[in-house]
C-alpha cells in the first residue's frame, strides 16, 4: 500500500486529486488539506510515502515550503503538480527538492505512473518537462565556454539529431529531415546518451541540474 498526502491551496482541486487517487487499490490517501499549518503537522506522519503538492506559483514562500517539507520528512518523496507551465516556473521546481514534477496538462495515467515511480525510488518528469531541460541543455552546450565540454564529443550527425530532438521532433520527423531510418535515429540517441554518460532523460535532467546547465 502506498500512503499519500495531498496539499492544494484550492480545496476543490485537492478534493479532485484525492478522488482520482482513491480509485487506485494500491493507494491510501492519508490526508488532503489546503491549510499550510495542518500540512506541516500531517507531513510528519512516519507512514507517509508520497506527498503531492499542487502549486500555483513559485514564490520564495512556495519554494521554501518544498524545502521545509523535504527536511521535515526526508522519507516522503515530493511530487509537485504545477498549474503554471512556463519554462521559468518548471525549471525552478525541477531545481528544488521535488523528486517528481507534473505540469497542469498531465493525465490521470501520468499522475498514477509518477506515484509508482517515486515509490520505487526513482525520480519522475513528464516528457514535456524533460524536453524543456533538453532544450536548455543544448543551448548551454552551444555557448563558446561550454562547447568543448559536450558537443565536441559527438559526431556531426549526432549533433544534428540532438538539435532536432531539442526542437521536440519525433523520431519519424528526425528521420524524414535527415533522410535516415527511424532505427538509425534511435541508435544515434542511444550513442548521444552514452557519450554524455547518461542512461535516461531523467538522468539528463539531474545531470543538467547538478552541472548548472539549466538556468532560471
Amino acid at each position: 500500500m502506498i500512503h499519500i498526502g495531498i496539499y492544494n491551496e484550492h480545496k476543490l482541486m485537492g478534493t479532485g486529486l484525492a478522488a482520482i487517487l482513491e480509485q487506485v487499490p494500491d493507494f491510501d490517501v492519508l490526508f488532503c488539506t489546503e491549510n499550510k499549518d495542518k500540512l506541516m503537522v500531517f507531513a510528519q506522519n512516519g507512514n507517509l510515502n508520497i506527498l503531492v503538492l499542487a502549486i500555483h506559483d513559485t514564490s520564495v514562500r512556495t519554494m521554501n515550503l518544498i524545502v521545509r517539507l523535504s527536511l521535515i520528512n526526508p522519507k516522503a518523496r515530493l511530487l509537485v503538480v504545477s498549474f503554471d507551465n512556463s519554462e521559468e516556473t518548471i525549471i525552478k521546481i525541477v531545481k528544488s527538492k521535488a523528486k517528481g514534477v507534473l505540469g497542469r496538462e498531465a493525465s490521470k495515467k501520468e499522475l498514477i505512473e509518477a506515484i509508482y515511480t517515486l515509490r520505487n525510488g526513482f525520480d519522475y518528469f513528464t516528457s514535456s518537462i524533460s524536453q524543456m531541460v533538453l532544450n536548455q541543455y543544448i543551448n548551454k552546450l552551444e555557448t563558446p565556454e561550454n562547447k568543448n565540454e559536450g558537443l565536441d564529443s559527438l559526431s556531426e550527425r549526432q549533433i544534428e539529431v540532438l538539435r532536432l530532438w531539442g526542437k521536440s521532433y519525433s523520431n519519424q520527423e528526425i528521420a524524414d529531415e535527415l533522410f535516415i531510418s527511424v532505427r538509425t535515429v534511435d541508435a544515434h540517441k542511444n550513442h548521444i546518451m552514452q557519450k554524455l554518460q547518461l542512461k535516461s532523460m531523467v538522468e539528463l535532467v539531474k545531470f543538467s541540474i547538478k552541472n548548472n546547465i539549466i538556468e532560471i
